[in-house]
């Protein structure tokens, strides 16, 4: 095969040919780079584009155990609650699979304490179960989250141009500004969730700033559980 001598190669001049003149380099980016949060700061998320956004955290409701007559009445409340939104909302819905090695050892320890030899086979029987279910299928715990956003134009025009012409930072806009306005106008917003949820026997209340960076750690950052470890302690606890 006739090899090319560096002569030729530099008649070729492919410096001025597009892309081939272009030296490889690797490409350097972190994570954050992508995640669309700027700050997290006074229970409020605030994204890179100006905007924010408040997260409720929802308990939940077992419909299938409600009467004939309370599930109409939840129906009802449910459908008077999506009727009086008058701004948009996002629920979310996040299933993890749990780790229930903690709970094992909380019956095990129970078990010991148990002086009726009744109560003690039950509670034998009930961990033969749980284990029973454990290999069966996973156990998901779910967790409910309503999200109120607030949009960047809801900050208004005049102050948005002058602000973006001083951008100096990852926030086109102060962020004691998106702050202030973001309360102004997601605190009624969330305060009207309350009270509805309220009337579907449901408990809402806002994430804090703590509970918030511990969520989207958690959401960006999972982690496997523990599986093997519980069905170990598990195994032993049937012997």
């Amino acid at each position: 095969m006739k090899q090319i001598s560096k002569d030729s190669i530099k008649k070729l001049n492919i410096s001025k040919v597009p892309y081939l003149g272009i030296p490889d380099e690797p490409i350097r980016s972190s994570t954050q780079s992508f995640v669309p949060i700027a700050d997290v700061t006074e229970d409020i998320v605030i994204s890179k584009e100006g905007g924010a956004a408040v997260v409720l955290e929802s308990t939940s409701l077992n419909f299938g155990l409600l009467s004939e007559k309370e599930q109409e009445a939840v129906i009802a409340a449910y459908a008077a609650l999506l009727n009086s939104l008058s701004f948009p909302i996002q629920i979310v819905i996040r299933s993890q699979v749990k780790d229930i090695t903690n709970y094992m050892d909380y019956l095990s320890q129970a078990e010991s304490k148990i002086v009726n030899p009744k109560l003690a086979s039950i509670m034998k029987d009930y961990k033969m179960f749980i284990t029973e279910t454990i290999k069966k299928k996973n156990v998901l715990g779910k967790s409910f989250y309503i999200v109120i956003p607030f949009s960047p134009l809801e900050l208004g025009v005049t102050k948005s141009a002058m602000t973006i012409a001083k951008k100096k930072g990852p926030l086109p806009y102060p962020k004691s500004y998106v702050v202030k306005k973001a309360k102004i106008a997601l605190y009624p917003k969330r305060d009207h969730l309350v009270r509805q949820a309220a009337r579907l026997g449901i408990k809402v209340r806002q994430l804090t700033t703590d509970e918030l960076i511990t969520l989207y750690f958690r959401v960006f950052n999972p982690t496997a559980p523990t599986i093997v470890k519980t069905e170990v302690k598990l195994a032993e606890a049937q012997k």
